[in-house]
């Protein structure tokens, strides 16, 4: 029988939320007209410090882009993805190699074979959900 993927409950991303200080956003934009740019803003100014990841860019929102996750300086709590869901599972790769806590999928950013293979790794992991939404609704 396959497993099917479920999000952590709502206490368990409640306890996450609180928890993490450092979440690295994949795909981060420098458009502000962009969701990635608007939820990074958002976050920073909930508190967590947000690191760019984005082959693209120097910096965007005052902080130092990276090109990719494993060229990140330092450990993060989370990572949060803004990438086309044929991306994740390479993130995924990065995440189990790195031994990175937890994985974040925004909406519509779906798959769920990566997603487990993630959690079989340790990670938690939530998918196809907006942090900002859920900071908004769970911590607010």
């Amino acid at each position: 029988m396959k497993t099917r993927f479920v999000n952590p409950s709502a206490d368990e991303i409640r306890a996450l939320l609180q928890r993490i200080k450092t979440i690295a956003v994949v795909g981060l934009s420098a458009s502000p007209s962009r969701p990635s740019h608007g939820v990074a803003r958002a976050l920073q100014g909930f508190g967590y410090r947000i690191i760019p990841v984005n082959p693209t860019l120097t910096e965007v929102l005052g902080e130092k882009a990276w090109p990719s996750l494993r060229e990140l300086p330092e450990p993060v709590d989370l990572v949060d993805v803004f990438r086309q869901s044929s991306h994740v599972a390479g993130i995924v790769d990065d995440c189990i190699a790195l031994k990175l806590p937890a994985l974040w999928l925004q909406d519509s950013v779906i798959d769920a074979a990566a997603a487990l293979r993630a959690r079989a790794a340790g990670l938690t992991v939530v998918m196809d959900r907006c942090i900002y939404r859920d900071y908004l609704q769970l911590i607010r």
